[in-house]
C-alpha cells in the first residue's frame, strides 16, 4: 500500500468482541482492524474460537459483548445488513452432490433473488474455470473442483467481504496454489479476505495475520513482523541421532523449542548467546549448526506451546462451538 495514497477504509473495526457458550468463554475481548482489499489469515489450534470469531464479524453469530463495525454496519444491531453483504465457504462441502455444477448454482442464485440469474450463473461457472464441467454432477468432482464450484456459489451476490473457513483441507498443492491466485485476483479487485487456515505456505500468501489461542489474540500484523515481534532465534543443526537430541535439548538453558524439519533439527530460543553455548556444549565436534532466519512456523509452534487450553479443565462438548 501507498502510503501517499488515500487512506484504505477499514471494513472490519471492533473492541472487545467476546462470546461465551455457557460458562466457557471462547472468544475473549478481542480487538482487530482490517482494511479494504485484504488478505487476512487466522490461525490457531482446533478449538481456539477462531472461526466463532470471524462469525461474528460477519453478523453469522450474536457476541455476548464488544462493538464494531464491519462493511460500516453495527456488527450487534445490523447483522442482518452485514449478511447481505458476506460470502461464507464452510470447511465442507455443503452443495448437494446428486445436482450438477450448473444447478447447483442456479439454486443459489434463486436462494439470493438475483436478477438476471441466467445469465450470472453462466458468467460465474465462467469466470471459476468450470464451463467444461457445467453439466457434471457435484458429487463425482474432485476436491479442487468443488472448491470451484463452493467458491463460485458463495460469490454469486457479488459480496463486499468473503470468509474461507480452511477451504483448501484435503486439496491437492495444484488446486490449492489455483484456488490463491484466485483469491489474490479477488483481493487486487478490492474485495476483503478473511480466511482460517493451517497451513503456513498459505499463510504466508496473507497480507496480515492473526493468530489466536484458546480464545484470546496473541499476535496480529505481517508475517515479518510477527516474526521479529517473537524474539525468536534460530540455529539449523545437521548431524547423527538428531530425534534424540532434540527431546535431551528441549531442557538445556536457552532453547525455547526443538523440532525436526527433514533432516535437520531446528533449534530456537530468546538468547542467542545461551542458545550456542548450549550447543557448543552438547553437540561440539558430532554436528554441524548454521544461523538460519525464524520461520513463520516456528513462532506459531512457539506461541502454541505457551497457550493455556481453556477447555482442559471440563465441558468438552462445547469445543465444537469454538473452531
Amino acid at each position: 500500500m501507498n502510503p501517499e495514497s488515500t487512506p484504505v477504509p477499514l471494513v472490519i473495526d471492533v473492541k472487545g468482541v467476546t462470546k461465551r457458550f455457557g460458562k466457557k468463554t471462547v472468544v475473549d475481548h478481542i480487538d482487530m482492524s482490517i482494511p479494504q482489499g485484504t488478505v487476512f489469515g487466522f490461525l490457531g489450534p482446533n478449538g481456539s474460537g477462531k472461526t466463532t470469531f470471524i462469525r461474528m464479524l460477519c453478523g453469522l453469530l450474536e457476541p455476548n459483548a464488544g462493538s464494531g463495525t464491519c462493511l460500516g454496519y453495527d456488527i450487534l444491531k445490523e447483522r442482518r445488513m452485514i449478511k447481505q453483504h458476506v460470502g461464507y465457504m464452510t470447511q465442507r462441502f455443503s452443495y448437494y452432490e446428486d445436482l450438477t455444477v450448473r444447478e447447483n448454482l442456479d439454486f443459489v442464485a434463486r436462494v439470493y433473488g438475483i436478477a438476471n440469474r441466467r445469465k450470472t450463473v453462466q458468467q460465474s461457472i465462467e469466470d471459476i474455470g468450470l464451463s467444461g464441467r457445467a453439466n457434471q454432477l457435484a458429487g463425482t468432482l474432485s476436491g479442487g473442483w468443488k472448491q470451484r464450484l463452493a467458491l463460485a456459489a458463495c460469490m454469486l451476490h457479488k459480496p463486499q467481504l468473503l470468509l474461507l473457513d480452511e477451504p483448501t483441507a484435503g486439496v491437492d498443492p495444484k488446486a490449492r496454489r489455483e484456488f490463491w491466485d484466485e483469491i489474490h485476483k479477488l483481493a487486487r479487485e478490492g474485495m476483503t479476505i478473511l480466511v482460517t487456515t493451517h497451513y503456513m505456505d498459505e499463510a504466508e500468501r496473507c497480507h496480515q495475520l492473526a493468530y489466536i489461542a484458546y480464545g484470546r489474540l496473541l499476535a496480529q500484523g505481517e508475517k515479518q513482523t510477527l516474526i521479529d515481534d517473537s524474539g525468536l532465534h534460530t540455529r539449523r543443526i545437521t548431524g547423527p541421532d538428531l530425534p534424540r537430541w532434540a527431546d535431551q535439548l528441549r531442557e538445556q538453558p536457552g532453547v525455547a523449542q526443538a523440532v525436526m524439519f527433514g533432516s535437520s533439527l531446528h533449534l530456537s530460543g530468546k538468547d542467542p548467546e545461551t542458545l550456542e553455548n548450549t550447543i557448543h556444549q552438547h553437540l561440539k565436534g558430532t554436528h554441524q549448526w548454521e544461523v538460519r532466519a525464524t520461520s513463520l512456523e516456528e513462532v506459531f509452534i512457539h506461541l502454541m506451546s505457551h497457550s493455556e487450553d481453556n477447555f482442559a479443565a471440563g465441558n468438552k462438548n462445547l469445543t465444537t462451538h469454538s473452531s
